[in-house]
């Protein structure tokens, strides 16, 4: 029997490993204040990510919209790093729109039971959904 080897993918250890990331490339810059984001949302990318993010909500006069369709994989922290930035927005007394979520991340942030912050419109079929079954 051969002895355990370590684990070199998945988990926590593979941010230690991940190689860096350009986070002012990740947003790709759309019509109207919007952004589309190609990257990871990770644990090894979030710190990368979260001030650059910042500063487009900062320059926004109005509505911001993060297209989210290129983010190949999510965790916790990357849905930690949403709802900081949605934090930020409306204490800038700006409005912040997440577009095209992955389904891996809806299924985080329903599992967190943040859905409603990360996906504004479940929040408007949930209500939907309730007063249909009310009496």
């Amino acid at each position: 029997m051969s002895s355990p080897q370590p684990r070199t993918q998945g988990g926590l250890s593979c941010a230690r490993g991940a190689l860096p990331i350009d986070a002012q490339a990740a947003f790709v810059a759309g019509a109207g204040g919007a952004f589309r984001l190609e990257a990871a949302l990770t644990f090894a990318t979030v710190p990368a990510l979260w001030q650059p993010g910042l500063d487009r909500i900062a320059a926004a006069s109005g509505e911001v919209e993060f297209d989210l369709q290129g983010v190949t994989v999510a965790d916790s922290a990357g849905l930690a790093l949403l709802i900081d930035w949605l934090a930020e927005a409306r204490a800038s007394q700006r409005t912040l729109r997440y577009l095209k979520v992955p389904e891996a991340l809806s299924a985080l942030a329903e599992l967190s039971e943040v859905e409603p912050l990360i996906l504004p419109s479940a929040e408007t079929l949930n209500a939907t959904t309730t007063a249909a079954r009310s009496p």
